[in-house]
């Protein structure tokens, strides 16, 4: 909950006029905490624009943080992923500074789907916040709790960088 506060307070407040995407050539950098049900860790992502709206992009997790009696192993605990964006906040007209972006990710735990958020506070400097689900596991079977890392309801947040 306090995270959730923080996020709407400095969404509410605007330093200066940024353009939190650009299109064609648009380079992002994020890095923030990953959050998870029984693990916390790092998460990166770099994307970049291809299209008016539409970008690509790699994200890397790690968890760091895990719940008591729960062994990973270093492929537990790792996640990299490829990713496909709609960026939609120039086309709903919310706020230059604003991008809303749901998109598609193809990793080494699965398939899923996120939605994120971006606010711009200079040309370079903003924070973003993402939440994630796993559309298809690729183990069928029970998972161990090890393996239940990355394969579930995700939420980051952190800043975000233009480059």
């Amino acid at each position: 909950m306090k995270n959730c506060i923080l996020i709407l307070m400095l969404l509410s407040i605007a330093f200066v006029n940024a353009q939190a995407f650009s299109g064609r050539g648009d380079n992002k950098f994020q890095i923030g905490l990953n959050a998870q049900e029984r693990s916390t860790g790092i998460n990166a992502t770099y994307d970049f624009g291809v299209g008016e709206n539409i970008s690509f992009g790699f994200v890397g997790t790690y968890a760091l943080g895990l719940s008591d009696n729960m062994e990973a192993d270093f492929g537990d605990r790792v996640d990299v992923r490829v990713r496909f964006n709609a960026n939609i906040g120039y086309v709903l007209r919310i706020d230059q500074n604003f991008d809303l972006y749901p998109g598609l990710s193809f990793g080494l735990k699965n398939f899923g789907g996120h939605i994120g958020a971006r606010y711009f506070f200079s040309p370079g400097f903003g924070i973003y916040s993402e939440i994630g689900v796993p559309i298809a596991k690729y183990d069928t079977g029970a998972l161990t709790p090890a393996e239940t890392i990355h394969n579930q309801f995700i939420f980051n947040i952190g800043a975000s960088f233009n480059l």
